[in-house]
């Protein structure tokens, strides 16, 4: 039983690990204080110090943020897309067994993702020292949309080259 339903357990995991993560206060997330062990004041790379530009109404440049602030927006923001990249991903293959025509299934894993994102982004109204932003959403539908593009990269791949072991 297990076996045929571990997509739709990934998915399940997934959502719990948003769900705590979207209960603690950002100052009880924040690795600002272990970055600046790790970083140097300054960044050697160039291209760093060209990074400017603004998400929602925050300022992204290193001048506003430190390489420490900007390391971990980016972080943070590379976390909401794998997250919602792998549950896009369990959502599509996890259903295929009870929703056979693929683009049905690619709306519904979609779909179904970025209500999850929505409602991350809620759950973090309600949290102290968060703050909920439209373009999480956006990001993590962009995350799950591409998890559920492999997923049929893939999946297309596997029927051709099964169809092309019978031809033989």
């Amino acid at each position: 039983m297990f076996k045929k339903y571990n997509w739709l357990w990934l998915d399940l995991v997934v959502i719990i690990g948003l769900f705590i993560s979207s209960s603690m206060p950002y100052h009880a997330q924040s690795l600002v204080p272990e970055l600046n062990a790790l970083l140097p004041a300054r960044s050697g790379w160039a291209f760093v110090n060209q990074i400017d530009f603004f998400w929602a109404a925050q300022h992204v440049s290193i001048q506003a943020m430190g390489l420490s602030g900007l390391v971990e927006f980016f972080l943070r923001k590379l976390a909401h897309f794998g997250s919602f990249f792998l549950f896009g991903l369990a959502a599509f293959l996890g259903l295929r067994d009870w929703v056979k025509p693929r683009w049905l299934r690619l709306v519904l894993a979609l779909l179904s993702s970025t209500g999850v994102a929505a409602f991350d982004e809620f759950h973090q109204m309600l949290t102290a020292d968060r703050t909920p932003l439209f373009q999480d959403v956006m990001l993590d539908t962009a995350g799950a949309f591409l998890g559920i593009l492999v997923a049929l990269l893939v999946a297309g791949r596997r029927q051709k080259h099964k169809k092309a072991a019978r031809a033989r």
